[in-house]
């Protein structure tokens, strides 16, 4: 898991759809004019998030609106999105060659390691705890 600017464009997009659906027709220039991201981005965003069941979009003057309720929609479940299909990244990655006659660099994984995935699971559980309706308050 590594946050990436996309996330938080995404997270932007789903609110801005959530906030002006029911009075625009929200498309990918709508939103890039909010997010200040190229609106190429925004359509690829679009399409992580229908694949993923959190959007629905028609092209041309259709626009995007929620296909799930905004209590639904979690932090976490719009980093998956994002994130589907791509390799697994860390939150933490570390200096690629430790020395291991070192006492320290031949332990610095076990010393670690645990500390870092117990702080990995407690991000995605903070970003499973909050909604877009959480957001939008």
């Amino acid at each position: 898991m590594k946050i990436s600017v996309r996330f938080t464009a995404a997270v932007h997009t789903v609110l801005c759809i959530e906030y002006f659906e029911k009075k625009y027709r929200v498309t990918s220039d709508f939103i890039s004019s909010s997010t200040g991201v190229n609106a190429v981005i925004i359509r690829k965003i679009l399409l992580q998030l229908q694949k993923a069941g959190l959007v629905e979009t028609q092209a041309g003057i259709g626009g995007s609106h929620l296909a799930k309720k905004a209590e639904e929609i979690t932090l976490l479940s719009i980093y998956k999105a994002i994130n589907e299909g791509e390799e697994e990244r860390e939150v933490f990655n570390f200096h690629p060659n430790p020395n291991p006659a070192c006492p320290v660099g031949k332990n610095i994984h076990g010393v670690l390691d645990g500390a870092l995935e117990n702080a990995k699971s407690a991000l995605e559980s903070e970003l499973a705890k909050t909604t877009i309706l959480d957001l939008r308050r």
